[in-house]
């Protein structure tokens, strides 16, 4: 599945499954680094899907209001 199609939900949770090894520690510098930015992709997405969820309550509160 790409980034793109992951839900909030599934984005979530694989961050904080990324986020829980990293803490973890007893990983190579690459397989951190690695983490690293899958963590920041998954970040994003979650980022995208809230920032979404934003603008839609805004313009469900702007329309209520215009009403």
């Amino acid at each position: 599945m790409t980034d793109e199609k992951l839900s909030y939900e599934q984005a979530r949770t694989e961050l904080a499954t990324v986020v829980e090894r990293l803490e973890q520690g007893g990983t190579s510098l690459e397989e951190s680094l690695a983490l690293w930015e899958r963590g920041e992709k998954l970040a994003d997405v979650c980022q995208h899907w809230l920032d979404g969820a934003r603008e839609r309550i805004e313009a469900a509160r702007a329309a209520r209001t215009d009403s």
